[in-house]
């Protein structure tokens, strides 16, 4: 029998330390990382997020097959978050993922204020959404084929306005827990490479999933109607906040919370014989 130890190391990270890497880097962005600088991050963050809607709209233009289109958007709107990933930037729904897991794993009161607001910044940082939408709208002049694909991406977006209902404004919420379910995935499975493909590959499939299902995903939304808005076309932003947006971004809390960290957790995490050692193998 050949011995264990003569086998190649694993060329990824095993999934029962993903949730301890998760805790690392939410503990590290808790304690070690001022508050002006969780603000740059995350407006660097919201930021991506908008450039990625852009290419998702731009590589969809006029693409006939359906299938084709979704796999265009999502290619487009991924780099976005991959730029999010490789840089360390700071992005809401990631957000969902990593700092639960540095609860869970300290089981500190005294880490819950200062994690309530690293979430407050992240979420207030969207705003570099916002501001890269208004330069692409003063830098750049698109054809009329682009703006009609962004206002089929927005229309989509606001589907739960227009029924107006109670019930829609709770089906965008659970669309946004399935979002950040999907996304927080792509998070864990990216954590899981240790190459720039091993980390991307996972990122796309994820992303193409929910951007084809139209799950809805708070900051991938908030760049595309940050997009929208500077031309006069768009919602309005209190439409935008309060069917889109606010219901979304609470169902991304509850999707990366309780569909990925806490599962994980439950499930892998007991296994783990020494999570330090694990992270230097």
């Amino acid at each position: 029998m050949t011995d264990h130890d003569d086998r190649p190391s694993a060329q990824y990270l095993a999934p029962e330390y993903v949730i301890d890497e998760f805790a690392h880097h939410g503990i590290k962005r808790v304690e070690h990382t001022s508050i002006a600088q969780t603000l740059v991050l995350a407006m660097m963050g919201g930021g991506f997020v908008t450039m990625g809607a852009l290419l998702s709209v731009l590589l969809s233009e006029q693409v006939q097959p359906q299938g084709l289109k979704y796999l265009m958007q999502g290619v487009g709107f991924s780099t976005g978050f991959f730029f999010v990933i490789l840089s360390s930037s700071i992005l809401f729904t990631e957000a969902n993922v990593v700092l639960p897991s540095a609860l869970v794993q300290q089981r500190q009161a005294s880490l819950l204020g200062r994690t309530a607001r690293v979430w407050a910044l992240a979420w207030i940082g969207i705003i570099g959404a916002i501001a890269v939408g208004w330069l692409v709208a003063i830098a750049q002049v698109y054809p009329a084929e682009m703006h009609e694909g962004l206002a089929e991406f927005v229309t989509k977006k606001l589907y739960y306005s227009t029924v107006g209902t109670p019930a829609a404004w709770f089906q965008a919420m659970l669309s946004g827990v399935l979002a950040n379910w999907l996304v927080g995935m792509a998070a864990f499975f990216a954590t899981m490479g240790r190459t720039i493909c091993g980390k991307y590959i996972p990122v796309l499939l994820a992303v193409t999933l929910f951007v084809a299902a139209n799950f809805q995903h708070s900051p991938a939304n908030m760049g595309y109607f940050a997009l929208v808005m500077p031309g006069g076309t768009g919602p309005g932003w209190w439409t935008a906040l309060a069917w889109n947006i606010i219901p979304v971004g609470i169902g991304n809390m509850i999707g990366g919370a309780f569909l990925v960290v806490l599962p994980f957790h439950f499930a892998l995490r007991p296994e783990l014989p020494d999570s330090t050692n694990a992270r230097k193998a």
